[in-house]
């Protein structure tokens, strides 16, 4: 049976938080072992100012991330919310965002390109499978939300087609 606490674990992972932000890293990964069958593996990403854990193994999931400094000189931006435009394709999955097939190839889309429905507009890489995102309807790009290797979660919003 172990011996750890899960507030051990939350004060933890805040504390992974605090560092990263601190040192201006964008990812930090730690795997803690507290006995044979027990561990804990954490994975702080930062990401235009958002902060995210991602807790593996057989402990419970505890996550605290404190607010970064940022936050409030952002709150005007959130007025005008991504994923809320009707044009707004969103992340069917977590996992990686590409925009070219491979490293230096032409990029699948363009601002201001035109696409057809069904169109590949990016690659999500998620567990070692490339996932090919079509364009869910006709249109113009407007706006790509994403950069090219960067992280993504699900229901993030990716571009904008009008």
């Amino acid at each position: 049976m172990s011996k750890h606490s899960p507030d051990a674990d939350v004060a933890f992972i805040s504390a992974l938080a605090e560092l990263l932000n601190k040192n201006e890293l964008t990812e930090l990964s730690v795997k803690r072992e507290y006995g044979e069958d027990d561990s804990l593996e954490v994975r702080v990403v930062k990401q235009a100012n958002i902060v995210t854990t991602q807790v593996a193994g057989p402990a419970p999931v505890y996550a605290a991330a404190p607010p970064t400094a940022a936050a409030p000189a952002a709150a005007p931006a959130a007025m005008e919310d991504p994923a809320q435009h009707p044009g707004a394709v969103t992340s069917p999955m977590v996992g990686t965002c590409y925009l070219a097939a491979e490293p230096g190839a032409t990029p699948f889309i363009t601002i201001g390109a035109t696409v057809a429905e069904g169109q590949t507009v990016l690659i999500i890489e998620a567990m070692k499978t490339m996932n090919h995102i079509p364009a869910p309807r006709a249109g113009t790009i407007k706006r790509i939300l994403v950069e090219d290797g960067t992280p993504v979660e699900f229901g993030a919003p990716l571009l904008i087609i009008e």
